[in-house]
């Protein structure tokens, strides 16, 4: 059966029950003058999404998370193309931005990249975990697709949880995640808490509590792009990513063996009320 008629069983079950499902999720949130400010909500959001750090090992994984800390490698500025794609094999997450790629640098790599003399980003910027940062370029715009660690992007997934480091965000409704699910459909907005000052950390994590499933996460890192001409409104840089062990999406056979029982037993219950 095409997978557009497995979609119309499920929407027939779920019209059968009693009220639509709102999505629903636990947020951690925290923001600080230094590392330290943000780091007990920060390892309150690994212990809620589990352990242990699966690294780099094939999945599925039953349980646990991954993290992505952008310092490896050694090099003070690391460029990469829209899609990125190092991350997808080994850690199992996909990044593209509307801009013209992504960068892994130093904050000082920044000014270097893009020919500031001032010195500006070496001075607004603090890397969470030493030494790099991760931001698009020509964009404040991040979308994070996932996949089966270890399938080489050949199986897609989702997660149930998904958090952002952030440094420098001076105001509380521009720097933002927007989850949404496995068929596209957004779960909501969130917005990270900003506070005043330089060299300043935020951070936002969100967890599933009613089953929702993440298929892809849009960032939004301020609300000017990072360039060599304006230092913006809010210009934000990004650091660790954590998320937890991405899973199969379901077989449409499966959703509708699914979605016909739901409905089935909802008849029953209805005919024997």
């Amino acid at each position: 059966m095409s997978p557009k008629r497995c979609r119309l069983f499920t929407l027939l079950a779920l019209a059968l029950t009693s009220g639509p499902a709102a999505a629903g999720f636990i947020t951690f949130s925290a923001a600080g003058l230094n590392a330290a400010a943000i780091t007990p909500t920060v390892t309150s959001f690994r212990a809620a999404v589990g352990a242990p750090n699966n690294a780099n090992n094939p999945g599925p994984l039953p349980s646990g998370r991954r993290e992505i800390n952008w310092d490896g490698g050694g090099a003070a500025t690391t460029s990469s193309p829209t899609p990125f794609n190092g991350f997808q094999n080994i850690r199992g997450a996909s990044f593209s931005t509307p801009g013209t790629g992504f960068l892994q640098a130093t904050p000082a790599g920044l000014d270097t990249f893009f020919g500031r003399g001032d010195a500006l980003y070496d001075t607004i910027f603090e890397p969470f975990s030493p030494q790099r940062v991760f931001t698009p370029v020509g964009s404040t715009i991040t979308d994070a697709t996932f996949f089966i660690p270890g399938s080489g992007g050949t199986v897609p997934a989702s997660v149930s949880a998904f958090g952002v480091i952030f440094s420098d965000v001076d105001t509380n409704s521009v720097t933002s995640l927007e989850l949404f699910d496995e068929d596209g459909d957004s779960l909501g907005t969130f917005f990270a808490p900003g506070i005043g000052g330089n060299q300043t950390f935020s951070f936002l994590g969100l967890q599933a509590d009613a089953g929702e499933r993440i298929g892809r996460a849009r960032i939004t890192s301020g609300n000017v792009a990072l360039n060599g001409t304006s230092t913006g409104d809010d210009q934000v840089a990004m650091d660790d990513f954590i998320f937890a062990e991405p899973a199969k999406l379901p077989e449409p056979a499966t959703v509708l063996l699914m979605a016909v029982a739901l409905a089935g037993l909802l008849l029953t219950r209805k005919n024997n009320a």
